[in-house]
């Protein structure tokens, strides 16, 4: 692996976050952040189909990562309109956690933390999907199918949701 800050060949792995080079410099592989959420309408919820890989198409959450000086909601806000063309702006989000994940892109491996919203909606949307949703639909939350979501991350925030009280 390569200095950043010198260009050597030098850098040293001190733990499986911390690398040391010995021009003294010293970088952490911190984790990246994203954000996905459930649109629920009654009682459904709008999933997306990947248009790109990882997991092209797979199931996943509108949502995507978290720009350097942007907040959460305001991450949440910018991908739906980017995914969507959606503008949730106005709408009440319900925090429901967050979770560890991977992404593989590119011959590389980004930890992430993938954090989960939802936003209850009082009538159904148009949806026009684009960048990197290939399709979109409506399912019942009960019978969403766990296995055809594309990370982990996002199988454990659609579990949480069938149990929590917003499906109703």
């Amino acid at each position: 692996m390569f200095c950043p800050k010198c260009g050597g060949q030098t850098l040293q792995s001190v733990s499986s976050k911390e690398f040391r080079c010995s021009c003294g410099f010293h970088f952490f592989q911190n984790v990246a952040t994203a954000v996905m959420v459930a649109l629920c309408w009654q009682d459904e919820v709008l999933v997306a189909m990947r248009a790109r890989n990882p997991g092209k198409g797979l199931l996943d959450l509108p949502g995507g990562f978290v720009d350097p000086g942007e907040s959460l909601e305001g991450a949440l806000v910018r991908e739906l309109q980017e995914e969507l063309g959606l503008d949730v702006s106005a709408q009440p989000f319900t925090y429901l956690g967050s979770f560890p994940n991977i992404y593989p892109y590119d011959g590389i491996t980004y930890h992430t933390c993938d954090t989960f919203f939802a936003i209850k909606l009082s009538e159904k949307p148009v949806i026009q999907p684009a960048d990197d949703v290939a399709a979109c639909l409506w399912l019942k939350i009960s019978d969403i199918p766990l296995p055809r979501f594309a990370f982990e991350s996002t199988r454990t925030a659609m579990a949480r949701l069938q149990q929590s009280s917003l499906q109703a």
